[in-house]
């Protein structure tokens, strides 16, 4: 089986190849604009290439002819995505489309598992509304999550007009080692590391702790998008979540009980969205019916993991 992971040498993306390396014998080919990657195994390759290039979207589909496509790459930032909408709408949405084209002109047959996001979903209109099934109406309400929506739209789109063997998922927030620090509980892990490291005063900077969401370990929502891959019915949508809601502050207090050294906390307006949820989390009854999933490892793991990976990283002086 020959499967092409375009972003793989991002943070799902990595942890996808280290799941399909460790659990199949499919040969992958990665796809990444900013980074070549590493061959860490015989059975993984590089191409470097940006989605924005259909020229060069076209060469890599029609050379590498995969028989599945997990299509990570994205702009997946929600901050980022209001200081830059139209490159967010640009790199998610036009991607994509270069990629479906790219496939539709090779007259190749791939599986394309489209990674959306539960950011589709919006706030909440009133507690009756989660947690969020797949068939729920979409109100995004960052230009990320509207990026998303055009996105799975276009996914869908192609499907019925050039029957594309596409599934779309739409994760909730995963954490994990090996994520960057834009994003809230890596960025407590790496602060929490620095100080450990007496690299910085012991304070930390927060933003709204009282948001709640969906939190699942990378390793388990890849876990997720193989299954996927190999079980769902073409033209599905799944929720990719643990179904629990938990605010930042539980996760936070969490990382601070395994914290060496004592930490005082501050709330940093910068660190707000222009625009908030109060809770969000999903449904993820139809993804444990239809292909069998199920999350496995436990919050405490993933915190424990994260931690020790910035302390890593930090001791070596790596940047973040």
């Amino acid at each position: 089986m020959r499967v092409l992971i375009t972003g793989m040498s991002g943070f799902a993306g990595t942890a996808l190849a280290d799941f399909l390396l460790r659990e199949t014998r499919w040969l992958l080919t990665g796809a990444s604009s900013s980074a070549s990657g590493e061959r860490i195994n015989a059975r993984v390759q590089w191409w470097q290439v940006d989605l924005h290039d259909a020229d060069a979207t076209r060469r890599l589909i029609r050379y590498e002819r995969p028989d599945i496509i997990f299509h990570l790459a994205a702009q997946a930032s929600v901050p980022k995505s209001w200081d830059a909408p139209w490159d967010t709408f640009e790199t998610n949405v036009h991607g994509t489309l270069n990629l479906f084209e790219a496939v539709i002109k090779a007259h190749t047959t791939p599986r394309i598992i489209v990674v959306g996001s539960n950011e589709v979903y919006g706030a909440p209109a009133s507690p009756a509304d989660i947690p969020f099934t797949e068939s729920h109406p979409l109100h995004p309400n960052n230009p990320y999550g509207v990026s998303k929506v055009a996105q799975e739209t276009l996914a869908m789109q192609y499907r019925y007009s050039h029957g594309l063997d596409v599934v779309v998922v739409r994760p909730s927030n995963h954490i994990g080692p090996g994520q960057k620090p834009i994003y809230v509980i890596s960025d407590f892990a790496h602060q929490i590391a620095e100080i450990e490291a007496g690299k910085h005063e012991p304070v930390m900077k927060v933003g709204n702790l009282a948001a709640q969401r969906d939190f699942t370990d990378v390793r388990d929502t890849v876990e997720a998008y193989y299954r996927v891959a190999r079980f769902a019915d073409s033209g599905r949508i799944y929720n990719v979540c643990s179904g629990v809601p938990r605010s930042i502050d539980e996760v936070f207090k969490l990382l601070l009980e395994q914290s060496k050294v004592h930490i005082d906390v501050q709330t940093d307006p910068t660190k707000f969205r222009i625009v908030d949820t109060p809770v969000s989390y999903g449904d993820n009854s139809l993804l444990k019916q239809e292909v069998g999933w199920q999350p496995r490892v436990p919050l405490q793991t993933t915190i424990t993991d994260t931690l020790n990976y910035w302390r890593q990283r930090v001791s070596m002086d790596t940047p973040a």
